[in-house]
């Protein structure tokens, strides 16, 4: 697992991403997470609808994909559509919004949304999240396609940058995403936050073909030999500070 070299370099890594040389840098893709916070009603169908006409096939001419657009089953109170973008660079990632605009189809199939007025906006407020792939798992995968899935979105907050940068060490170098695929915890991505709320932190989403799946492979990895002596490595100790776990629902044109 490498715990010497990785805790000798941990001044640098508290500046700078962690990377380790086992997975090529230029692999790893970055992940974007838009929330967007509705009022109830129609407003939310109105960010559905927009990004089933007109921001979905936009991202496809531009070679992004696949797009996930899930509502919350369990997590936050407020109406809310959380919309997963991979970008195989970080140039798509920054100067999405920038790429959008310039395609005459997008601006015309969204012109409702887009041009939506300040007595009748089109949502409340929107949020933007971009993480960087992990070294053990640098592109998204689609694990699940059953009609009832449902996806596991976990935020694991840490105190600092260093026990932030543990933890992610303890994803890769330590085995726990393996671990997870053992178990039946499939991942979808596992990013660590760049830009977002909540940082330092990292963010994984799991993908389950129902909720009992989900609780069973839950209660497999939980009484796991090989994670039972992860969780009380010393090396990993005192490295979450806060989780935080929605459930969400893809909509039918989701394409994850």
């Amino acid at each position: 697992m490498h715990r010497r070299s990785f805790m000798s370099s941990i001044p640098l890594a508290a500046a700078t991403t962690f990377i380790t040389p086992r997975t090529d840098i230029r692999q790893r893709q970055y992940f974007e997470m838009i929330t967007y916070h509705t009022n109830i009603g129609p407003r939310k169908s109105r960010v559905a609808d927009f990004y089933r006409d007109a921001a979905l096939p936009a991202y496809g001419r531009l070679g992004i994909g696949p797009i996930g657009v899930f509502s919350p089953l369990y997590g936050p109170n407020d109406p809310s559509l959380y919309i997963l973008v991979p970008h195989q660079n970080v140039e798509t990632a920054l100067r999405g919004s920038t790429l959008l605009l310039d395609d005459e189809e997008f601006r015309r199939s969204g012109a409702s949304f887009l041009n939506s007025s300040l007595d009748d906006p089109s949502y409340v407020h929107q949020e933007r999240q971009l993480m960087y792939a992990f070294v053990d798992m640098p592109q998204i995968a689609v694990p699940v396609k059953e009609s009832n899935r449902i996806f596991e979105l976990r935020i694991y907050e840490s105190h600092n940058v260093i026990a932030g940068q543990k933890k992610i060490a303890m994803f890769n170098e330590g085995g726990e995403i393996a671990i997870f695929h053992k178990t039946g915890l499939t991942p979808v991505f596992f990013g660590e936050t760049i830009f977002g709320p909540r940082m330092p932190n990292l963010t994984y989403m799991l993908g389950f073909e129902s909720m009992s799946e989900r609780d069973a492979a839950w209660d497999r990895f939980i009484v796991d030999p090989e994670w039972i002596a992860l969780r009380d490595d010393p090396t990993y100790a005192d490295t979450v500070s806060n989780i935080t776990d929605f459930i969400l629902r893809p909509l039918p044109f989701s394409q994850i």
